[in-house]
This record gives structure tokens, C-alpha cells and sequence, in this order.
């Protein structure tokens, strides 16, 4: 903010550039946080004492198998001991989930068939006993193209086809191989309702189809992507081609090697085994009569089989380039939260999420349930079929009666799974149940926007209808029983108590700790004291994921606060809170830290820049990179990776927003307002991008060419509270002072608990001469930001 002589007439800003100061915006972040010399040396004189004073732990030791050289022995080698696993895998999606395309592999139809989308009709023929597609490639063009590999098997299947630089790509047109009653036995495109050309990044040629990254190491065994930035190529390996029993049990050298020690096998009580699944072991459930639930034997020691199913079965980004078998997902993947657009506030799963993240919402998860309690893990099929599975811990008599499940005992609509766990399609064909086991809230339904399980089969009643039917039948709904969606939905609106409300979610240890690692997270973009109160006790959790979430929403405060919180976590034992804490530590020069800490802390940095290197065909990957490279001071690294980044793909428009914002830090405005201008000619119409040259104009003086720019990203982002200010502020400068009062006056209905909004609608209102407008804005903003300085210089302001 800048500051008028007359501390008796506050201002809001002098300049529009002022309103990215708060910017929030994915994968952009601001340049040149510049710290004074004596404020730097305290904070790195207290980080040095604070890690003399600290034991900082190294990564936990690996189990005993993986101390020696392992190496995967195929599936083959497993059968003569396991013979009834492997049976029960043969058939299974995961031993089909990838197969070389053969007569007897390929199920779709080859006969020239043909299939019309976008303008372009795709001809299926054979040719010398292989198959082929004639369709639309890269540049536009029709030509046949070989099917390397067929992609699942049900209830559809899709086909890969190699290129010379070693890319495999999935081809967006599917064979349905449901029945033909079923509507199956047919060809059609994943995204029906759009027209996806040669010139989209959903392309089947494109980046978000290629299967060495998106796909790969969930349906093959032992990947390695092996890509090469230098030649923008991949030189994949697998050692066999679907998901057989390394893929979840991890090398089996050593494991082999303890089987052949005749009479020598108690040596090693772990069997030689990567990751030994030994959770159920001696566990039993038994049902209490009176509540008709199971309670488990004893509490689990670990969740490894949780977390190795979460390897492939959840919504994730990769560490590096390979699986970690060690029993915890985090030490190769960093899971996605509960977050907009994934997930819906109360967690249901709205985007294709898999099935990790819900589970781990569950009361059965809570209470000790794992996955193959349901599931039998190598068939992949449920251990009973229909409600049966569901009764091996809920009593029969109880929960099948027609009082509990107010259905008719039989039909479809009194199976467990309709309202527990509902469907929602993917893919086309594909409908996945929700595994958050929730009970039907269709009660929260019409305040929230979520979905619920009554109307996803009574389309034709209303959200209130299927209310009034449950409170009828089981009372009224417990209000405290809502769970976590009333903080998630407010942190999402930017309603005025959101903050409050994410703040005691995340102190609730009742709640499961992905939601409140989601509220920890969403509390980015909300300073204050309670705040980063909050941020620091998530650093000191238990879980993970709520010490990660924290890490990611310290990067928006200062060096000087940062650092003291975040060097404890070093060393931590998990691997993506270590990568996480050597983002946040990105601008500590190591040399004002003791050796041993220096020796650590340039561990923790090559080991984040390894990680990304992994993936390094992603834009994002180099994006991250980037940032990290220009935290650091090295700012011809950082061009380096933006630039590599919208190589990779042309309309990434985080990484023209970056490389803008730097050739601005740098005093090259020209080479900033080009970059601007190149994206959007690869992406018209990018709000963000419409923001940034905005900006641009008002540090060139061109107020007026930057207000119809302003205008037009604020109405595409009508989510965007920053856009929303800019324009109001750029409307009042250019004199338009009762239209920025109206733009402020909306602004703030969609983002109540905004502070700027809030602090610029009292301070034009006061300025209008509105006293009572001034003071009710004024009087939320103190509410808000107690402790603001600008609430009391506010307050003593007089106009003329």
C-alpha cells in the first residue's frame, strides 16, 4: 500500500499495479521479496541456533530386504510358491490392464469400421495381421497409425500407438465393450460434448494423452519413464507389461533369496519382503449386538496396505520417476486434497479422483477397515457379492430391514452401495462408486451444491422431498454430524467467517486429516496471527498430509517468518514433506548455517531438483522448477525452465504469467509485454494473461488501453477476488468513482470476506462522503483484521 503525508485521508492505492500485492493466482507467484540486511542476518543468525538446538532426523530406515541390492524377479517366479494368488490374478483388470494388441487381445472392432467426431471420421482396419487407425494426427493431417498395446479391457477399452521418440499415446476414441443391450459394442470419443482438434492439448496426440507419464506406472510393473529434456524423448522400460506382483509387493530379489535358504528362513522375520502386508493378520471383527456394528480386535500398527493401494488408486503427482514400496504413499507421491473441482465440499467425488482420498474420509477407515477387508486383492473383485460384503460388519437383521434401507429388500435401491457409496460415470461408461462410505445428506444438497444419493435415482423429486423422506424416517438430521462441509464450502465461497471455520477444522482431531489438511491449505490467501497459528501447529502433526498442506501455504509469508518453522522439517523421514520444506527454504543461503546444516540443507535441494527433473516432460514440473531456480537468486535458470515450459506445451499460460514477471523484474518491459502478447495469441481470451498486460499498461501510463482489459478478465473470472479489486481501483483512478463503488459493491457479495474488497469499499465510501456505508464496511474489515492499521487510521479519518 502506499501512504499519503496526510494520515487523516487514507487511501486505498495510487496505482492499480498496487492490487498484486495479495495476488492469488495458480502457479504464479510474485518476484523480489527484498529483505534488509540487519532483518536478514537476525533470521539467519536464529536459523543457525535453531538448528543447533533442533536433532534433526534423517529418513527412516528402510525394512531389512531393502538394505540389501534388490532387483524384480517376474511374476513367473512367484507362482510356484503362490498358486492360488496367482489364479486368482490371472483375468483380473490388473493382469490385463495393459497387453500387447493381438486377435486376441483386441477387442474392438477392426473390420473398417469408422467413427465421425470433430470434422475428422477415424477408419479401424487390419492390415498383415496388424491393426491401425486412419484419423487425425498432430499436424491435422489424416494417416494410418499403428495400434501398439490395447489399455484396459472393461467396460471399455482404448489403444496406444508408439512414436519414434519413444512416446506412447492413447487414442481418444474407445471401444465400448459393455453388451450390445447395454449400449456397448461400439466406438466413441471420451469427450463427446466437445471438439477436440488437432490443435487442443486434449488431443489424443498431445501431452495430456501420453501414456508414459499420465498412464504408465499404474498399469505396468517396475516403470522407469527414462525421458530425456536434452531430446524432448522417453526411453521407457517395464519388466512386464501389466500390474503383476511387484507392482504392489515391490522387488521380490530378496524375498526369492529367504524362500531358497532352507531351514534358515528365521533369520529374517520380514521374509525379505519390500513391504509386508501384515495388517490383518490376527484380526478379527466382531459385531455388538446392540448397535449392530463391528468393532475391530485390535487398531492397525500401520496402513500400509492403504497406502500401496494408493500408489495407483488415487489422484496424485509423482516424486520422481518409480514407485516407492516402503507402506507409505508419500514417499514416491504427493496425493491430491479435497480440493474445488476435485472433490465436492462434503468430499464426495466430483472430478476422476479414484479412490484413496474418499476412503481415507471414512468412519471405516477410521475404525481400522483396509482394503482388502472388502476386496480380495489379487482377483480385485469384492470378497462377497452384493450387500453380503457390507454385512461381514453390519448385521443383517439390522441394516437389510426395509425400516433401515427404505427400499423393498432385494430391489437395486436397498443395496448398500446405492446410497453409500453412489455412482458417478467417467470415461463415458465407466461409473466408479465413492468410497467416503457417507450416509445420504440430501439436507446439505441445496446449500451446498452437492450431490446425494436420493436424487441420483429420484431425478424427477427434489433435494427437499428426499430430506423430508429421511427425517421421517430416521429424525431430524444431526447438525454436528455434517462433517467438514461447511468449513470447506466457506473457505471456497471466501465467506466472511471462513477463515474461523477452516481454523477449527484443522484443530479438530475428530475430523480425518485429508479434510483438515484441505482447511490448513485453503488458509493460504488469509493472513493473520490465528492464522499462521494454525499453519505451525499443522507443521507439528502427526500426518503427512496436514504437515505438507502446511509447508505449501507457508510459501506465501515472509523469509523471516518462514524459515525458523520450516528447518526442523528437513530431514523429515517422509519424502514429499521433505521436498515441500526445501521449496519453502529455497532463498536460505546455506552458508550462514553450521557445516553439518549447509551439508543437509544442499541435500534437501538437489533432491527437490531431482524430483523434478523426473518430470520433466510436464510444463508443471519445469514451472516448479523455475520458481525454486528464482528463489535461489539464479534467475537465467529459472528463463531457462519457463521457457522449456511453454515448449512443452504452447498455452500453459502459468509460464508466459512467470516469464513476464520476471523480464519485469529484470527492467525489461518490452520483452515482458511480448510474452504476454505470444500467449495470448496461443491462448485468446486467458484471463490471467488479459490481468497481466493490464497491469503492464498502468506501469506504462496507459491507464486507459489497461481498464478494457480489466474489465474483460473480470468477467471471465468471476472467481477471482484480486481481478474484481484491480478494476475497481482502476475505475476510481480514472474518475469513475460511482461505477467502482458499484464494482466493489458486487465484488464483495461474491467474496464477503475479502479484506481488500472490504478495506476499498470503506475507504471510496468514506471518501463519497457515505458515512454509513463507510462504517459497515469498516466494521466487518475490523472484525476481519483486528489488528490491520488501517482499521484505525480508518476510524480517525474526516473528509473536508
Amino acid at each position: 500500500m502506499s501512504k499519503k503525508k496526510k494520515p487523516s485521508r487514507p487511501s486505498v492505492v495510487s496505482v492499480v499495479a498496487h492490487a498484486t500485492a495479495a495476488e492469488e493466482r495458480p502457479g504464479h507467484r510474485r518476484l523480489g521479496l527484498v529483505l534488509g540486511a540487519v532483518v536478514l542476518a537476525i533470521v539467519l543468525a536464529f536459523g543457525a541456533w535453531l538448528w543447533a538446538q533442533h536433532s534433526v532426523p534423517s529418513p527412516a530406515p528402510m525394512p531389512l530386504a531393502a538394505t540389501q541390492p534388490l532387483r524384480t524377479i517376474g511374476s513367473q517366479s512367484c507362482i510356484g510358491c503362490h498358486a492360488e494368488q496367482a489364479a486368482a490374478w490371472q483375468g483380473s483388470h490388473h493382469q490385463l490392464a495393459m497387453q500387447e494388441a493381438t486377435d486376441r487381445t483386441v477387442l474392438g472392432d477392426f473390420g473398417d469400421a469408422k467413427f465421425a467426431y470433430a470434422g475428422t471420421t477415424a477408419t479401424f482396419f487390419k492390415r498383415d495381421a496388424r491393426f491401425y487407425v486412419n484419423t487425425d494426427g498432430a499436424d491435422g493431417r489424416r494417416a494410418d497409425f499403428e495400434i501398439k498395446y490395447t489399455f484396459g479391457v472393461t467396460p471399455l477399452q482404448q489403444y496406444l500407438i508408439e512414436f519414434p521418440d519413444g512416446r506412447l499415446q492413447a487414442l481418444s476414441i474407445a471401444w465400448d465393450t459393455r453388451p450390445r443391450a447395454q449400449g456397448g459394442q461400439r466406438w466413441f470419443h471420451l469427450y463427446p460434448r466437445e471438439r477436440i482438434t488437432h490443435k487442443d492439448p486434449l488431443h489424443w496426440t498431445g501431452l495430456n494423452q501420453n501414456w508414459n507419464w499420465m498412464c504408465a506406472e499404474c498399469h505396468t510393473t517396475n516403470l522407469k519413464r527414462n525421458y530425456d529434456a536434452a531430446t524432448d524423448s522417453f526411453k521407457t522400460t517395464w519388466s512386464e507389461i501389466n500390474v503383476a506382483c511387484e507392482a504392489c509387493h515391490g522387488p521380490g530379489s530378496a524375498h526369492l533369496a529367504w524362500a531358497n535358504e532352507k531351514g534358515k528362513q528365521g533369520v529374517q522375520p520380514d521374509k525379505g519382503l519390500t513391504v509386508r502386508f501384515d495388517e490383518r493378520h490376527n484380526v478379527s471383527w466382531r459385531i455388538d449386538p446392540v448397535t449392530g456394528n463391528a468393532t475391530r480386535s485390535q487398531p492397525p500398527a500401520a496402513r500400509k496396505e492403504t497406502e500401496t493401494c494408493g500408489l495407483c488408486h488415487s489422484r496424485r503427482t509423482p516424486l520422481g520417476d518409480g514407485m516407492a514400496h516402503a507402506g507409505r504413499l508419500m514417499d514416491s507421491h504427493d496425493p491430491a486434497l479435497l480440493s474445488a473441482g476435485l472433490y465436492f465440499p462434503d468430499g464426495q467425488q466430483q472430478d476422476e479422483v479414484y479412490t484413496y482420498a474418499s476412503f481415507l474420509q471414512s468412519k471405516m477407515y477410521a475404525r481400522g477397515v483396509t482394503c482388502s477387508d472388502c476386496h480380495d486383492p489379487h482377483s480385485g473383485k469384492t470378497r462377497l457379492s452384493g450387500n453380503a460384503v457390507c454385512h461381514q460388519c453390519h448385521a443383517t437383521e439390522k441394516y437389510a430391514a426395509g425400516t433401515h434401507t427404505l427400499h423393498r429388500e432385494g430391489s437395486a435401491g436397498g443395496s448398500c452401495a446405492a446410497c453409500h457409496m453412489p455412482t458417478r460415470v467417467y470415461m463415458g461408461v465407466d461409473a466408479r462408486h465413492d468410497h467416503s462410505l457417507r450416509i445420504p445428506r440430501p439436507d446439505l444438497s441445496r446449500k451446498h451444491g452437492t450431490p446425494n444419493a436420493c436424487n441420483g435415482c429420484h431425478a424427477d423429486k427434489s433435494s427437499m422431498w428426499a430430506a423430508q423422506a429421511i427425517e421421517k424416517a430416521f429424525g431430524p438430521p444431526d447438525r454436528h454430524a455434517a462433517g467438514f462441509v461447511e468449513a470447506l464450502d466457506a473457505g471456497r465461497r471466501n465467506e466472511f467467517d471462513a477463515r474461523d471455520k477452516l481454523i477449527a477444522l484443522a484443530e479438530n482431531g475428530s475430523m480425518p486429516d485429508i479434510a483438515r489438511a484441505t482447511a490448513v491449505a485453503a488458509l493460504r490467501g488469509m493472513p493473520g496471527g490465528r492464522t499462521l497459528s494454525a499453519i505451525e501447529a499443522a507443521l507439528h502433526s502427526e500426518s503427512p498430509l496436514m504437515r505438507g498442506a502446511a509447508l505449501d501455504s507457508l510459501l506465501d509469508y515472509p523469509p523471516e517468518e518462514r524459515y525458523p518453522l520450516v528447518l526442523p522439517l528437513i530431514g523429515n523421514p517422509v519424502r514429499a514433506v521433505r521436498l515441500k520444506a526445501a521449496r519453502a527454504l529455497a532463498a536460505l543461503p546455506p552458508q550462514r548455517l553450521p557445516l553439518a546444516g549447509q551439508q543437509q540443507l544442499a541435500g534437501a535441494f538437489a533432491e527437490y531438483v531431482t524430483s523434478r527433473q523426473a518430470n520433466a516432460s510436464r510444463p508443471e514440473a519445469r514451472l516448479e522448477l523455475g520458481l525454486f531456480y528464482l528463489d535461489q537468486g539464479r534467475s537465467s535458470d529459472a528463463e531457462r525452465e519457463y521457457q522449456a515450459a511453454i515448449r512443452l506445451q504452447a498455452d500453459f499460460s502459468p509460464a508466459y504469467l512467470n516469464l513476464a514477471d520476471l523480464y519485469r523484474a529484470l527492467g525489461q518491459e518490452g520483452r515482458a509485454e511480448a510474452v504476454l502478447k505470444t500467449g495470448l495469441a496461443r491462448q485468446a481470451g486467458d484471463a490471467d494473461l488479459l490481468y497481466a498486460l493490464a497491469l503492464l499498461r498502468v506501469r506504462q501510463g496507459l491507464r486507459s488501453e489497461a481498464l478494457p482489459l480489466l474489465k474483460e478478465a473480470t468477467a471471465k473470472r468471476l472467481d477471482n477476488p484480486r481481478m474484481a479489486y484491480a478494476y475497481a481501483l482502476a475505475l476510481h483512478e480514472a474518475g469513475r468513482r460511482d461505477e467502482a463503488r458499484a464494482q466493489l459493491k458486487r465484488a464483495h457479495v461474491r467474496f464477503p470476506g475479502d479484506r481488500e474488497i472490504l478495506y476499498a469499499a470503506a475507504a471510496f465510501a468514506q471518501q463519497a462522503g457515505d458515512h454509513k456505508a463507510a462504517q459497515d464496511y469498516l466494521r466487518l474489515f475490523a472484525t476481519l483484521a483486528p489488528d490491520d492499521p488501517r482499521v484505525s487510521a480508518l476510524a480517525k479519518a474526516r473528509t473536508p
